[in-house]
Order: C-alpha cells, then sequence, then structure tokens
C-alpha cells in the first residue's frame, strides 16, 4: 500500500506516518472492507481516511489511540459517501405504486386495547407496577428499580415473567 497524498507534502515529511500505515494498513484495510461491498471501494475508502489521518497528524496528540482515529474517519467517510450516492431515476409507462394497506379498524384497536389492560390488572401488583413503569410510562429498567426500590435483575425477571403471563393470557389470544 502506498501512501500518495496530494498535498505538495511527501509522506516523508512524516516517517512515523509511513511506518504507522506500513505496520497497521492490512488492519485497516480489513476494517474499510467490512464498510464497503468490493476490495477496490475499500482501497479507496481507506486511502481518504488516510489521507485525512496525514493532514491532521501534527494535531493528533495521543498517537496511542491512530487505530480509533483512523476507524472514525472510515466510518465518518462510509456515512458521507453513502448519503451522496446517486439514485438513479427509470422512465416507465406505468408508476409503480404499493397497493393500498387497509388502516386497522379503531374499534378492533380499542378492544385489543382494552383486553390487553384487563389483561395486566390481572397480573400480580408488582409485577403489574414493573409491567406499567416500564412500558406505559416508558422508563428504563434502573429508573424502574430505583422507582420501586429493587434491583435490576429484579426488574427483569419480574417483567419476564410478566410478559410470559400476558402472552399466554387467553383473552388475548383470541384478540389478536
Amino acid at each position: 500500500m502506498t501512501t500518495t497524498v496530494c498535498t505538495g507534502v511527501s509522506a516523508a515529511a512524516f516517517p512515523s506516518f509511513t511506518s504507522y500505515v506500513r505496520a497497521r494498513g492490512p488492519v485497516l484495510l480489513r476494517t474499510a472492507r467490512s464498510l464497503t461491498s468490493n476490495a477496490c471501494d475499500a482501497e479507496d475508502l481507506l486511502q481518504t481516511a488516510l489521507t485525512k489521518t496525514y493532514l491532521a497528524w501534527e494535531r493528533i496528540e495521543d498517537h496511542n489511540a491512530l487505530d480509533g482515529y483512523v476507524r472514525r474517519a472510515l466510518v465518518n467517510t462510509r456515512t458521507s459517501q453513502w448519503r451522496k450516492r446517486k439514485i438513479d431515476e427509470f422512465v416507465c409507462e406505468e408508476l409503480p405504486e404499493p397497493e393500498a394497506v387497509p388502516a386497522p379498524d379503531p374499534a378492533e384497536r380499542q378492544v385489543l386495547r382494552d383486553a390487553l389492560w384487563r389483561a395486566v390488572l390481572r397480573l400480580p401488583d408488582r409485577q403489574r407496577a414493573m409491567v406499567v413503569l416500564r412500558y406505559y410510562e416508558d422508563l428504563s429498567e434502573a429508573q424502574t428499580a430505583e422507582v420501586l426500590g429493587v434491583s435490576v435483575g429484579t426488574v427483569k425477571s419480574a417483567v419476564s415473567r410478566a410478559l410470559g403471563k400476558l402472552r399466554e393470557d387467553p383473552e388475548l389470544g383470541h384478540a389478536a
């Protein structure tokens, strides 16, 4: 892998950059390959990221973290390329319209909501409290644990058991 940078400054200006690329190039190329669909694009992507790294070489304070810097440059460059990708348009006689999906009946949705709420009310108090806090109030497991004064593990296991009971609820099986 060569390191030709079009800035008017040769790669010899930073011998540490050259040795870095020689040592880490294959690993970085594998990373670039994982971000692209083919080997040629990966090489181009890595070359662009290394060019950005070279231009910032003097500003990079921690040369022990160079792999992270280059990986971030790879991801950012790939994201920019993806955003700029050209979308081809083709002229056709008839527009391909998606088939209309009928909207769900609001009455059926309400019946399901009511059945779900009745099933939640049949849960034991502690499980019901955790399900309501997690899914109705949208609290995290840690927040739910804090509100109820229990451990996060207790929240996880109780919610898991509660969801199992809800899945087995006969009223919900018929409502879905």
